[in-house]
């Protein structure tokens, strides 16, 4: 049996700001993650290709409000930096 991989571990050392504003990151980025998982079975954010993070914010948040997903888009822009990778959420 596998550890689930801690998105808290992961997102550390990217996320700033109050508490709360870190706890609802970590939150977002759990639900990302198992919406990617239940979709295409990438379970950590070092398997995620551009196509689902773009994915998750175009077709798994299409019946949210605006301001849910311009933070969900903040969170995605976290987990992009954390990767390493160029902002093109």
């Amino acid at each position: 049996m596998t550890t689930p991989f801690d998105m808290a571990l992961f997102l550390s050392g990217v996320l700033t700001g109050s508490k709360v504003t870190q706890h609802r990151h970590l939150r977002q980025a759990r639900v990302m993650q198992a919406a990617i998982q239940k979709r295409w079975q990438r379970d950590n954010p070092w398997s995620w290709r551009l196509k689902h993070v773009r994915w998750f914010l175009t077709q798994h948040l299409k019946d949210h409000s605006a301001a849910t997903r311009y933070y969900y888009r903040l969170t995605a822009s976290l987990v992009w930096k954390r990767l390493g990778k160029k902002s093109s959420c």
